[in-house]
């Protein structure tokens, strides 16, 4: 008898996993690495696997239980789990087998009717609660807190109203007030509808706890959404946001392998959520009381409510908060990002949101503009294009790096004065850095993220502009245009502080002009405010979007082409071969065709033509786009 080492990835070796666990009445589940018990005649007679710190699909064929294999396999998973960096580990299984894994040193953690959850090894949920226990006892030190509020309501009754109309101060509390609640929240954007929610359970309890989920598998990370929340919360004095438990059990973490039916993964999987919930996380914080917002249209979330009803000993459900009619959802901010409705956005959102929303929007463009395929000369998901250095997982990995770096610049724009050229510059240094890192020296993105980065912070200027005095402004501005407008006068405000550059491309294609031709480079578009881009890209852009044309940024891409000196193609090649490029894309503009927009990249890359400037406005037109209304 002998443990193998079967990799889950290799399609061979998963079908014996698969043939091995449909013999003992398992399915298989995500896995990165699978151990095997043989006989001596290479007969697998158990197995198991991890996922990270989680034990997974362990079975033991009958004619072998009860010969101490599944010891040896489980000490082996967890040693195996412990070289990999993981301290503790932990496994979901059927409560039969609770007793077998108890005498394997793991105790429980949680359980349901059809599943309990159970780990072994250091720290774990322990840390967990002293954690939470810490946090609990720095917001006793805020205790005087409803003794402030006693005095300020008696100071109110010696007062004028309007002198103290705070909808979002919590009302005194009462001898009879639960000390403590708890609120759970994703916020994938924080809305208006989940600070009120906490709002009002705020109102009801002498300290609100809100835990952010911590699973990232949202739009938006969770320290985007950590800190949304905790911007918007602010004005809130007995308002604590924690860290989301790393126990929470979601669709994506909790295996089915064991379950007879498919039909119990749903309501097991929140059952264990809400058990570790009520075991672990709100006697750590002292809390006994759940705040919830009704849910009208998604039945998952409906049907975890009911649960918690069920589980939970006092749970408050509160209306979600209407808009002409409709709830504010996250799903609709989401919806109108995609539509490029920000007009929506606003109603929906903070203004402390807006700037994380700019943010994922810039980087959807860029994402956009590196699916659009085929792209002549560019990579794209068929082919690398003219570059040898470059291909579509480089230019995803350095997309994914610069992402931060634009939520910072937008919440460096978001401020009632523009920021000075040192503190856009310095965030664009460190951004430039991470992104050559991450790409081994490539020079993937600097050009999009000079562009895109001023951009942002003018966006995200704007927005702070309109927030501060929304009515006002919108009434003043004739629509999108006017927005468009003055959109373009920040960008221009901030491209004037920018020195000339030296060593660009754009720098180094006008000296291969000689002066013979006015050659403009990015900070010299940037300078003029992107006129083209203004002025004839976005309205092109913006009508085939209308129309729903399906080759929409094909077009897009071919129209930029058609007018822009593009000095990726100068320094590339040379002057005559760029004015080549425009005269190409003209006619296959007023002639198109993804065929011959297939020749036109497979001659573009043999001659070793990149057109990465208009990539970078394409990029640029459909962030404007989204943000126009």
């Amino acid at each position: 008898m002998e443990i193998q080492t079967l990799n889950p990835t290799t399609p061979r070796q998963r079908q014996r996993i698969e043939a091995f666990l449909k013999r003992n009445g398992l399915r298989f589940d995500d896995m990165h690495y699978y151990a095997a018990v043989t006989d001596d005649d290479g007969e697998m007679i158990a197995g198991g696997g991890l996922k990270g710190n989680v034990i997974k699909c362990v079975a033991v064929d009958d004619a072998h239980k009860g010969e101490a294999i599944a010891n040896t396999l489980i000490s082996h998973l967890i040693a195996h789990a412990n070289e990999e960096g993981h301290s503790n580990v932990m496994l979901f299984t059927k409560p039969k087998n609770r007793q077998l894994f108890e005498s394997l040193s793991f105790r429980l953690l949680a359980e349901a009717p059809e599943a309990v959850l159970m780990e072994t090894g250091i720290g774990g949920i322990n840390n967990t609660v002293e954690a939470l226990k810490k946090i609990r006892e720095e917001s006793e030190k805020y205790k005087e807190y409803n003794k402030e509020c006693k005095e300020e309501e008696k100071t109110n009754l010696n007062t004028s109203p309007s002198q103290h109309h705070n909808t979002t101060t919590p009302q005194p509390l009462t001898t009879t007030t639960p000390l403590r609640g708890v609120v759970v929240m994703n916020c994938n954007p924080f809305t208006l509808g989940h600070r009120y929610l906490i709002e009002q359970a705020a109102k009801q309890v002498e300290r609100l706890f809100v835990m952010v989920v911590r699973e990232d598998c949202s739009l938006f990370a969770y320290a985007e959404r950590k800190a949304m929340v905790e911007q918007g919360v602010a004005h809130l004095k007995n308002v604590t946001v924690i860290d989301g438990s790393e126990y929470a059990i979601s669709q994506a973490t909790f295996p089915t392998y064991f379950l007879k039916r498919l039909d119990d993964a749903a309501d097991t999987q929140m059952l264990l959520d809400l058990d570790l919930f009520r075991r672990h996380i709100a006697p750590a914080l002292g809390a006994t009381v759940r705040f919830v917002g009704t849910e009208p249209t998604d039945q998952l979330t409906r049907r975890y409510n009911q649960l918690m009803h069920e589980v939970l000993a006092d749970v408050r459900e509160t209306a979600r908060l209407e808009k002409k009619g409709n709830a504010v959802s996250a799903s609709r901010v989401r919806k109108a990002m995609e539509q490029g409705d920000m007009s929506t956005i606003r109603q929906l959102v903070l203004p402390t949101t807006l700037p994380y929303i700019i943010a994922h929007l810039a980087t959807q463009a860029l994402q956009a503009e590196l699916d659009t395929t085929p792209k002549p000369g560019l990579v794209d998901k068929d082919n690398n294009g003219a570059h040898r250095d470059m291909d579509y997982a480089l230019m995803q990995r350095s997309i994914d790096t610069l992402h931060p770096y634009f939520v910072k610049l937008a919440l460096l724009g978001c401020a009632d004065t523009l920021p000075t050229h040192t503190s856009i510059r310095d965030i664009g240094i460190e951004a430039e850095k991470a992104m050559l890192s991450a790409t081994n020296g490539v020079n993937t993105h600097k050009g999009a993220l000079f562009s895109m980065g001023l951009a942002v912070v003018a966006a995200a200027h704007e927005e702070r502009k309109i927030a501060a005095n929304e009515e006002q402004i919108l009434k003043e501005r004739n629509g999108g245009e006017d927005i468009l407008v003055s959109l373009q006068t920040t960008i221009k405000a901030l491209a004037a502080s920018f020195p000339d550059t030296n060593g660009t491309h754009g720098s180094k294609a006008k000296l291969l002009s000689k002066g013979t031709t006015a050659i403009k480079g990015a900070l010299d578009n940037a300078r003029e405010g992107y006129e083209m881009l203004f002025a004839e890209w976005l309205p092109f852009y913006i009508e085939r979007r209308k129309e729903h044309d399906a080759h929409t940024l094909h077009k897009t891409l071919l129209r930029i082409m058609c007018d822009l000196d593009d000095t990726n193609v100068i320094y590339r090649t040379d002057l005559a071969t760029a004015e080549e490029v425009k005269q190409e894309a003209r006619a296959l503009l007023d002639n198109f065709s993804k065929a011959a927009l297939k020749d036109m990249d497979r001659h573009y890359t043999t001659r070793n033509i990149s057109p990465g400037g208009a990539a970078d406005m394409l990029s640029l037109t459909i962030f404007i786009g989204s943000i126009q209304t």
